[in-house]
């Protein structure tokens, strides 16, 4: 009986540890891999969020190259975690995953080979990522995505 509460309770710990575009879905990091290089800008984006318009500066990879291939593009993101929104793409984008680490309010990123994640609140995490931009400016973020799904449009400045 002790055995049986003890793995309970490491699952249960598990469980409510996990972050970032968890669902039903597998979503291992991508073994696809291309140049990241993060560290220079490749242009910016407007991110739309109802009457609030934020100014992204976007990094200079393949993903963000894609990414930027589908714009403009309208969509409903989903809340996750009280810190992120999240959208799953039907179709995949080259990916440079590397560990999150310290994530701030703001940050635009690829989880796995198809899930963007915008993050509101700033937070430490082992899981992997593909930066694709920053917003410069992310004062009112969390208030304008407000608490549940939202719709959010992205196109090129």
């Amino acid at each position: 009986m002790r055995y049986l509460v003890s793995v309970v309770m490491v699952l249960t710990c598990f469980l409510l540890s996990s972050a970032s575009c968890t669902t039903d879905k597998n979503m291992e990091p991508t073994t696809t891999q291309t140049n990241n290089t993060s560290n220079q800008t490749n242009g910016t984006m407007k991110i739309i969020i109802g009457s609030s318009v934020y100014s992204a500066t976007l990094f200079d990879n393949a993903t963000t190259k894609a990414f930027k291939a589908m714009l403009p593009i309208t969509l409903n993101m989903s809340e996750l975690n009280g810190n992120e929104k999240y959208f799953y793409f039907s179709n995949t984008l080259p990916t440079h995953s590397a560990p999150g680490g310290n994530i701030q309010n703001g940050d635009l990123m690829l989880y796995g080979d198809n899930c963007l994640v915008l993050f509101y609140e700033s937070l430490n995490t082992t899981y992997n990522y593909t930066k694709l931009g920053k917003i410069s400016n992310p004062n009112g973020l969390a208030s304008a995505l407000g608490t549940g799904s939202v719709t959010i449009k992205f196109e090129l400045e």
